[in-house]
C-alpha cells in the first residue's frame, strides 16, 4: 500500500498525537544545496508524519515571500530536478514516512512526465502536489501514468472552490485533499478568524471520502490545533523555512517541539 494511505489509516498514532498528521514543507536545496537529505532525516527523527519536498521553480505563483525567497535561493545554490533525484536516490535506506514532491508542472513537463514519475517510483516518492495541473487535464492525460508508478496526486481546494468541484476532486483523489485555509498566498499567520472556521466547518459537513490536511497559515501550536479540529492534519511551510533561515538545520527538533 502507498505510504500516504498507510499513514492516513493509522488507528494507533504515537501517544500525544491524537491522530493528527503534522506535515512539513521545505524547499529542496535550501538553506544550502546539500541540506535536503539531512532535513528529511531530522524531520522524521523528531516525529513529523509526512514531508513535502519543494521542487524550486522560478515563478512560484501560489507561494508567499518566504517560500519564494527560499526557492530562489535554492535555484541560485544550483538545485534542479535531476539533482534532487540524485540527492534522494538512497532516501529509503534511512526514511520510512511518506514523502511528497510539491512544485509546479512546468519542471515536470520539461523533465518528461513519464520519466519524472518513473524516477519518483524508483526513489520511493509517494505522491505529487502540482497546484497548476488542472483536474481535467490530469484525468485525461496523466492519471494513468501517475497510477502506473504508484503516485498519489494531491489536489487543492480553497474557500472559493465550488461544492461541485470539491466533490469532483474528492472523487478523483486517493489520499488526502490539500485544504488551503485562505485564498491568499502561503505564509505564516497568528490565528484563524471566523471566515476560516466557517470554511473548516462547511468542508467537514460535506462528509468527503478523503481526509483533509490544511495548509497555508499554520505557524505554531495554536494554529496547528485550530486547523486540525475538523481536519486530519496540517502542513507547515513558511514558519519552518523561517526557522531554518534563522537557526540553521541543526535545530529542527526545537521547531517540531514548539508545534506539539
Amino acid at each position: 500500500m502507498n505510504r500516504i494511505k498507510q499513514k492516513l489509516q493509522e488507528d494507533n498514532p504515537p501517544a500525544g498525537r491524537a491522530g493528527k498528521i503534522l506535515s512539513i514543507y521545505f524547499s529542496a536545496g535550501y538553506p544550502n544545496l546539500n541540506d535536503t537529505v539531512k532535513i528529511i532525516e531530522d524531520l522524521e527523527k523528531n516525529g513529523v508524519d509526512l514531508i513535502e519536498i519543494g521542487l524550486p521553480f522560478s515563478d512560484p505563483l501560489a507561494d508567499g515571500p518566504t517560500i519564494q525567497e527560499s526557492s530562489t535561493e535554492a535555484l541560485k545554490n544550483g538545485m534542479h530536478t535531476a539533482l534532487l533525484f540524485e540527492q534522494l536516490k538512497d532516501i529509503r535506506k534511512t526514511v520510512s514516512i511518506p514523502l511528497i514532491i510539491m512544485g509546479y508542472f512546468n519542471p515536470v513537463l520539461q523533465y518528461g512526465v513519464e520519466a519524472f514519475c518513473a524516477q519518483c517510483e524508483k526513489i520511493g516518492i509517494d505522491g505529487l502536489i502540482l497546484p497548476d495541473l488542472p483536474l481535467d487535464v490530469y484525468k485525461e492525460e496523466y492519471e494513468a501514468i501517475f497510477k502506473k508508478h504508484g503516485l498519489i496526486n494531491v489536489f487543492l481546494i480553497t474557500p472559493q472552490t465550488s461544492e461541485e468541484r470539491i466533490r469532483a476532486i474528492d472523487d478523483a483523489s486517493e489520499g488526502f485533499i490539500y485544504m488551503v485555509s485562505s485564498a491568499s498566498t502561503t505564509g505564516a499567520k497568528q490565528g484563524f478568524g471566523s471566515e476560516q472556521s466557517d470554511y473548516f466547518d462547511r468542508i467537514a459537513q460535506m462528509d468527503l471520502k478523503n481526509p483533509q490536511i490544511v495548509g497555508f497559515g499554520i505557524s505554531n501550536a495554536e494554529t496547528f490545533q485550530q486547523a486540525t479540529q475538523k481536519a486530519k492534519g496540517a502542513i507547515i511551510g513558511s514558519a519552518f523555512i523561517k526557522h531554518l533561515t534563522k537557526n540553521g538545520v541543526d535545530t529542527i527538533g526545537d521547531f517540531v517541539k514548539q508545534i506539539r
